[in-house]
């Protein structure tokens, strides 16, 4: 199996939006796919079919029921908050451990295709007091699917994701560029990107068919899956 992380440049960017495509496109190609989004906050467990765990398992054509939700998203909190703040609230403590333990069962499992494990928040937001999602990657190695926004200021906070992560020397598969609701002008903001970064961009418009963009991130998912294979 081959596995990727999907991170954000910064919260509400479109990570799932993003994996939820990339997760239609490889079934639609023939691929098995896995997807996990162990940390969740802002969850609402009597509603949550359209919260982030409700919208992968539909993706991956899964009932939307507890066993699978337990599945894909075993650490849930209801305050839209980072999610150290929110298991606070409740009483509980995040366990980095078992997070990182998790994933690293998932990405040993002997099953063929891909696994996208789904970050919360933006590259540096916390998942514990002492740790952030770029711990959480730097734990993992996997080859990073950096997801950033077209809001006004997403170019910096996308360019500083990608310093963040070059630094720690992780793979950066691509850069995905999520049209934002608020959109500073789309398309300039992708040819600013392209210009200033030199991983591949991939410009994703809210109302693009998945094939209008996974046509151009499919091989370069093709090339780390050999690579995979080959080391």
């Amino acid at each position: 199996m081959s596995a990727l992380f999907v991170a954000g440049a910064g919260t509400d960017v479109g990570k799932t939006h993003v994996t939820c495509g990339l997760i239609r496109s490889l079934r639609a190609a023939g691929a098995p796919v896995r997807a996990l989004k162990p940390l969740v906050s802002g969850f609402d467990p009597d509603d949550w079919a359209q919260s982030d765990s409700g919208r992968l398992l539909a993706a991956l054509g899964q009932p939307l029921d507890g066993a699978n939700l337990e599945v894909i998203s075993p650490w849930r909190y209801r305050a839209p908050l980072a999610p150290d703040m929110a298991a606070v609230r409740e009483g509980r403590a995040v366990d980095p451990d078992a997070i990182f333990g998790f994933c690293r069962q998932a990405i040993a499992a002997p099953a063929p295709g891909w696994l996208l494990i789904e970050g919360v928040g933006g590259a540096m937001s916390p998942i514990e007091a002492h740790l952030t999602n770029l711990d959480w990657m730097r734990g993992l190695g996997l080859p990073v699917l950096l997801v950033g926004g077209s809001y006004l200021g997403a170019i910096s906070h996308t360019l500083t994701a990608i310093e963040a992560l070059r630094r720690t020397d992780l793979t950066i598969a691509a850069v995905v560029i999520s049209e934002s609701p608020d959109s500073a002008p789309f398309d300039e903001t992708v040819a600013s990107l392209t210009r200033l970064s030199s991983a591949p961009i991939i410009g994703v418009r809210r109302d693009a068919a998945d094939a209008d963009w996974t046509g151009a991130l499919l091989p370069i998912l093709n090339q780390l899956d050999e690579r995979a294979r080959g080391a």
